[in-house]
């Protein structure tokens, strides 16, 4: 079988993307999320610029000891088999692993990935991906997180294991 007829067998189907507004940060989040305002700001700025915004999520569950997250796959994720890219897998993990951080950031504070390390199980594939992500140190100058990334029907896809440094923000 050619390479085209086997990108073609193996496409995922996705949602196209509209230029529609797409929805606001605070509706990608939780009604009921128990944070300060401005670590719950943090985050909302977070979800409406950059990647957190390129990536389509939806914050499930976000408490200071985990999240659950969706994110939907558009045509902009796949790679040329026609699955989802691995940078896309590795940086849904990383906006979550960043959000877990600004909701421990004492006031004052900011944070930037440190280092990241992933693991590859399976292939991305379908309209939408799930992540759940855990803090494995929490604590005053780093702070570590472990997200695992699946399928929607619960194929592990990645664990990405990142390190977040927290530092005093610039005045």
């Amino acid at each position: 079988m050619s390479t085209a007829k086997k990108s073609r067998a193996v496409k995922t189907k996705v949602t196209k993307t509209k230029a529609a507004k797409p929805k606001s940060a605070a509706a990608r989040m939780p009604a009921k999320v128990d944070l300060q305002p401005a670590n719950r700001a943090m985050i909302e700025q977070s979800l409406s610029v950059g990647m957190g915004r390129s990536l389509h999520l939806h914050l499930k569950r976000l408490t200071r000891k985990g999240i659950t997250a969706e994110m939907t796959v558009s045509e902009d994720h796949i790679n040329r088999s026609g699955r989802i890219n691995g940078g896309i897998l590795m940086s849904f993990a990383d906006v979550l692993g960043a959000i877990g951080t600004l909701a421990n950031l004492p006031e004052g504070y900011r944070t930037t990935t440190l280092e990241s390390k992933t693991n590859f199980f399976a292939a991305g594939e379908g309209e939408k991906l799930q992540a759940h992500t855990v803090p494995l140190h929490i604590g005053r100058t780093t702070m570590v997180w472990q997200t695992t990334v699946s399928n929607m029907d619960g194929t592990k896809v990645a664990i990405v294991t990142q390190t977040q440094i927290v530092i005093p923000k610039k005045t």
